[in-house]
């Protein structure tokens, strides 16, 4: 093969137009997910919602979610993720704006099941656009692009409860919409123009009969479970469990999330340079380990660091599966990603409130342990991962 045969990576930028474009994508989608927290107790007060009912809302979001995930890999499948993902992203923008006034139970679980669905609509058709980034520049930019979602949720909620407190719960809403709509402003006109599967047969644009996309599911799905376990039951672990005070059970979390974003920064460069099946075992015995010393150790500062340890592994977990699912062969890369959405999801969204359950009885300790299991099992998965390093479209 010939020098001029390869891609010049050494002149190429590393902040792209197509990859600033899906990057604020995903920054703006974790910013209005982020900005949804802190109005969760003016929203609970002003429809008078017990915890329960409260519950039932957000499983509520969370069903919106899981079923529209894989309806959007049918669109991306015939529309491509450029279209798709403006179509979604615009259908997002008034949601905040909906739960902000909507005045009874009825309408506002109709505005929760539209809020789930249009961001996961919105999530699946900018991971569709990242690969299609990925390919036409031949580099992971995946994981990066998971931590501009991290980074914007983590500002969505950091700034939510000053602008509630300032300008009240409408105001907090017409804020965090106008910046949303500046950063699709600066998105839409330079994402990465991607064909939709006209030239698949009709009979692929449906769920896959085929194995591989449930496995590399499966694996997402098992990546996801420790990350909501983590972000749902770690602080009140911390607190009931170890006898931890209010002042530091919010540590084992935020230990978490920092380690997480800051890895999925640099995720991309360590897959580019060892490879996803490489970069998915590192990741995965990491978090087995980090899991196992939270899980087990009964100092508050190891249990902390276990938690940390577990971000480190977990970051890239994710980011690696949505790859792998995308470029599968043969198959239109939205209908893979739909599956491994799906699946992964259902573990951050819906598996925690199963693990609330079993931990009434069994405790948080053995659960946090026993979940090591799971990432054992995507080690073993991790050949799956190679479909994560194809090479740039010709």
């Amino acid at each position: 093969m010939t020098e001029t045969a390869l891609p010049d990576r050494s002149r190429r930028r590393y902040m792209s137009r197509p990859r600033l474009a899906v990057s604020l994508l995903f920054l703006m989608n974790g910013f209005f997910t982020g900005s949804w927290a802190p109005k969760i107790p003016e929203f609970a007060e002003r429809l008078s919602l017990s915890e329960g009912q409260l519950g039932l809302m957000i499983l509520t979001f969370g069903l919106g979610s899981i079923i529209a995930m894989p309806a959007t890999g049918f669109f991306l499948a015939r529309f491509g993720s450029t279209g798709t993902v403006k179509v979604a992203a615009l259908m997002f923008l008034p949601a905040l704006l909906l739960i902000s006034i909507v005045p009874v139970v009825p309408l506002a679980v109709l505005v929760m099941f539209y809020f789930g669905a249009m961001m996961a609509m919105m999530d699946v058709s900018m991971n569709g656009n990242t690969v299609a980034v990925e390919k036409a520049e031949g580099r992971a930019i995946m994981s990066s692009c998971h931590a501009f979602w991290s980074l914007g949720g983590l500002i969505g909620a950091s700034i939510g409860g000053f602008l509630i407190a300032t300008l009240g719960t409408l105001g907090h809403a017409v804020v965090a919409t106008v910046i949303a709509a500046v950063l699709l402003a600066l998105s839409f006109p330079r994402l990465q123009p991607d064909a939709p599967a006209m030239d698949e047969k009709r009979e692929k644009i449906r769920l896959p009969l085929t194995p591989l996309p449930w496995l590399i599911g499966i694996m997402a799905l098992f990546s996801m479970i420790p990350e909501g376990a983590i972000m749902d039951w770690s602080a009140l672990y911390l607190r009931d469990e170890r006898m931890v005070s209010i002042a530091w059970s919010g540590f084992g979390f935020a230990a978490f999330q920092m380690t997480m974003t800051t890895m999925r920064f640099a995720g991309d460069h360590i897959r580019d340079r060892f490879g996803a099946v490489r970069t998915l075992r590192f990741c995965a015995a990491m978090s087995v380990a980090g899991l196992l010393l939270a899980g087990l150790s009964s100092e508050t500062a190891l249990i902390i660091i276990g938690f940390a340890i577990a971000g480190i592994g977990i970051s890239n977990m994710i980011p690696i599966a949505f790859s792998a699912a995308g470029n599968l062969p043969g198959m239109a890369p939205g209908i893979g990603l739909s599956v491994t959405t799906t699946l992964g999801y259902s573990g951050i969204l819906i598996a925690p409130s199963g693990i609330g359950f079993l931990a009434e009885h069994i405790g948080f300790a053995p659960i946090f342990a026993g979940l090591s299991l799971l990432h054992v099992i995507v080690f073993l998965l991790a050949p799956l991962a190679r479909y994560a390093d194809r090479q740039p479209d010709s």
